[in-house]
């Protein structure tokens, strides 16, 4: 324990009053020394300072000890695919944006991903790491972005092209989250992707 601001006071007004009582005028001191109560005061408090400094660095630790805890037994991350069995099917155009729901699910450590609505919900405060790709037909455009809420963060884009049959594309982002954010991704307006089992992913993990 350190010692009370009032602990410390009368050690020190007793100290004075012993010098003061016990003084030698020669020496400042009945054994013949030259040690002043002052020095000894001031001794204690460097040692009461460094205590404090002690103190205050085992609460950081004490804290981060906490924090590295917390996140040992907060596990999230997710990976679906867009589903629709191994052959598929296009997914798209539409005439508006649509989210892109991917509904077989490889992992969803937190349950933080919806299957149904193909929205990710933060269970936790914490940096995230995004990542989505496409499998296309060229024959139409390829738009997805990334959404955060309802901002736009990244995303994939392909032109059509009559020269080019298949198109595949992928964007990432690193986003800090609090607790109950969204991140989905959108199919934009008469855009379109391939749907299957292996191909036209999101995943997303809290590092």
């Amino acid at each position: 324990m350190t010692l009370s601001g009032s602990l410390f006071m009368m050690l020190v007004s007793s100290l004075i009053l012993a010098q003061s009582t016990s003084q030698n005028p020669e020496t400042g001191r009945t054994d013949g020394t030259l040690f002043p109560v002052y020095d000894l005061v001031k001794e204690l408090g460097a040692m009461r300072e460094k205590q404090g400094a002690m103190e205050t660095r085992l609460k950081e630790s004490e804290s981060q000890i906490v924090e590295l805890k917390s996140k040992e037994t907060t596990s999230v991350a997710f990976a679906a695919t867009s589903g629709g069995g191994r052959e598929g099917a296009a997914i798209g155009p539409f005439g508006t944006d649509r989210t892109l729901v991917f509904r077989r699910v490889l992992s969803n450590l937190g349950n933080g991903y919806n299957s149904e609505t193909g929205v990710f919900t933060a269970p936790v405060a914490g940096t995230y790491y995004f990542f989505m790709s496409h499998h296309a037909g060229g024959q139409h455009i390829v738009s997805l972005t990334l959404i955060r809420n309802s901002d736009a963060i990244v995303q994939t884009y392909d032109h059509a092209s009559t020269a080019d049959t298949a198109d595949n594309g992928s964007n990432a982002a690193v986003l800090q989250l609090q607790q109950g954010d969204l991140v989905y991704v959108r199919l934009d307006a008469n855009t379109h992707v391939w749907g299957n089992d292996l191909v036209t992913t999101f995943s997303g993990f809290l590092l």
